[in-house]
């Protein structure tokens, strides 16, 4: 028995513009499917960059915007992530981080190539992303797919640690339809790392 990813409420702030309001929106349930066999693969870029606040569309670093993408066939999180990770695992998102136990390394330092996984939240079945760049301890750059029950994939998405005490327990993400990090806090377990040494941790 694995324990549950602490996950601390805070307070509502007052709703924002009508953009603002659409970040509070459920994150969809991510499943496996069969539908993976048939599904074209969805490379995502090995850099990105994360603000926390609107940016602007030109980003002065260089770095990918944060930007969604629509594949022939919807996509769930597990298959994306089974495919970009080289992360051998079946099942509901939120299940992974405990069947990789005895399998992967698991820990809450972020690397290159490693899976998030996010807790089960409402009616949500969790979540995965791949992590494509470490912006710092607290900041990563993902790619992803079937955020907000869509079925497409995100790329470059930046997500941020807001645990109390730093251990990648709660996240926030970005919600790239409005270009603001998402105010709601995902609970989540931490990184399964890739049986490789290519994923680098900081």
């Amino acid at each position: 028995m694995h324990p549950k990813p602490r996950f601390r409420s805070r307070p509502r702030p007052p709703w924002r513009p009508a953009a603002a309001v659409l970040l509070g929106l459920a994150l969809g349930a991510c499943a496996d499917s069969v539908s993976e066999r048939t599904a074209p693969r969805v490379t995502p870029p090995q850099q990105g960059f994360i603000q926390l606040v609107a940016h602007d569309p030109a980003d002065r670093m260089g770095h990918p915007r944060p930007r969604i993408v629509t594949p022939a066939r919807k996509l769930q999180c597990v298959a994306y992530a089974r495919r970009h990770s080289r992360i051998e695992i079946r099942g509901d998102a939120w299940t992974w981080w405990g069947k990789a136990e005895g399998r992967y390394g698991r820990g809450a330092e972020p690397a290159v190539g490693s899976v998030l996984v996010l807790g089960r939240k409402g009616a949500s079945r969790g979540h995965l992303a791949v992590v494509t760049r470490v912006v710092g301890p607290r900041e990563v750059i993902a790619s992803h797919a079937n955020w907000l029950n869509r079925g497409r994939v995100h790329i470059d998405t930046p997500i941020r640690d807001v645990s109390p005490d730093n251990d990648w327990t709660a996240v926030r993400v970005w919600y790239t339809p409005a270009n603001v990090l998402g105010k709601s806090v995902y609970p989540a377990y931490g990184f399964i790392y890739p049986p490789t040494d290519s994923a680098k941790r900081i």
